[in-house]
């Protein structure tokens, strides 16, 4: 029996012999659609109502999701208009969180967020702020794949 879905995003392929191909096509473009430049409306740990006019907007689904998100903590739920479609994240994917307005990397099966980088404000401790604006920002190059650990 072929594979009918890709191996990374299982993404719906197209059988040769297949009726309606038309849905199947469908539906990898709304995954597509979701995957290209991801980005999520925040992190909630139920579904929102939603009506026709959200279709196509995301949420990253958080740790101890309940109800329709039972179970699929860390993935990515997309709306499709009465239902709801997710993406199973993969290392090295990144979102956009629109309601904190930062970028996350998913990393060892968790989503990580760079750290908040404040500027050091002088004073006696320059060199202990330096140092520890320094770390924020290795930390950070580490994270997006920037600096080798």
């Amino acid at each position: 029996m072929p594979v009918l879905e890709t191996g990374r995003h299982n993404l719906p392929l197209l059988a040769v012999t297949q009726a309606q191909k038309e849905i199947t096509h469908n539906e990898a473009l709304v995954l597509i659609d979701a995957l290209l430049h991801t980005a999520v409306e925040g992190v909630a740990l139920t579904a929102p109502a939603l009506t026709d006019s959200d279709i196509g907007k995301c949420w990253l689904v958080g740790s101890g999701a309940t109800g329709l998100w039972a179970n699929k903590s860390g993935q990515i739920a997309i709306w499709i208009g009465g239902d709801w479609r997710y993406l199973v994240a993969h290392d090295g994917m990144r979102l956009w969180d629109s309601s904190v307005g930062r970028e996350s990397v998913y990393t060892h099966g968790v989503w990580q967020s760079g750290p908040i980088i404040t500027n050091p404000s002088g004073g006696a401790v320059v060199d202990a702020e330096a140092r520890a604006t320094l770390g924020a920002i290795l930390q950070y190059f580490r994270l997006i794949g920037i600096l080798m650990t």
